[in-house]
């Protein structure tokens, strides 16, 4: 999996985004101050693209971005920050970042942009090999989805909606979240309506009793979610 050096003071942003990182496929290591992300650099592990953020308690993110670029031109750079003024843009793409997010951003426009960058630099990953919760299990190099071992039918979208929650088992995604996943470079329009009927014909083939889901739950208010602990 693609090894990434997040740089941010927030712990609560860091346990976010590691949990959330992790399950799409990346490993995360995190550093806190500009001193720590300086020693992690300098250490044996090799990290296939950095996460920024700009203002440290003991410097800035602009400065490890140049001391990288002096050594390494080729490593994908990512600034996260608060900051949306050009100034601090300009900034950032002089000092030698890829690109640049705003807080707060949507996860899954954060993990395209982290895929996107890493297949331009060529540090590209081989995907893992499946993905298995409960009765299915999806074989991510065939691209075919197994229902208690058994080969199920399933559309495009079906089978990017089952590798969505089965890659974020036990975390309930918020409606909008889904939709921007599905929408991102697809091609295809994705509303509310469109991702119920989605959702009903996901339950339909795999729920044992589909008007009672025990592996594509509701979370009323929310979303839904993959339960990991399904019966």
């Amino acid at each position: 999996m693609p090894n990434l050096l997040l740089l941010e003071d927030d712990l609560s942003l860091i346990d976010g985004l590691t949990y959330s990182l992790n399950q799409n496929g990346f490993t995360v290591d995190a550093a806190r101050t500009v001193a720590q992300a300086r020693e992690r650099l300098d250490g044996p592990a090799r990290y296939d693209l950095l996460l920024l953020d700009v203002t440290l308690p003991d410097g800035s993110g602009f400065a490890v971005c140049e001391a990288v670029r002096r050594r390494d031109a080729g490593i994908p750079i990512l600034f996260l920050t608060a900051s949306d003024e050009e100034v601090s843009i300009i900034r950032g793409l002089d000092a030698g970042g890829d690109d640049y997010l705003t807080k707060p951003f949507r996860l899954g426009e954060l993990c395209s942009r982290i895929r996107a960058l890493l297949r331009r630099s060529g540090r590209a990953a081989a995907a893992p090999g499946s993905l298995a919760s409960g009765p299915v299990r999806i074989d991510l190099a065939a691209s075919r989805v197994f229902l208690h071992g058994m080969p199920l039918e399933v559309t495009g979208m079906e089978y990017r909606l089952l590798c969505l929650f089965l890659q974020n088992a036990g975390l309930t995604l918020p409606r909008q979240r889904i939709m921007d996943v599905l929408w991102d470079g697809s091609g295809d329009f994705v509303d509310d309506n469109t991702l119920s009927v989605y959702i009903r014909r996901l339950r339909e083939k795999i729920e044992p009793d589909p008007s009672r889901p025990v592996y594509l739950v509701t979370v009323r208010g929310f979303g839904y979610q993959w339960r990991r602990d399904a019966p």
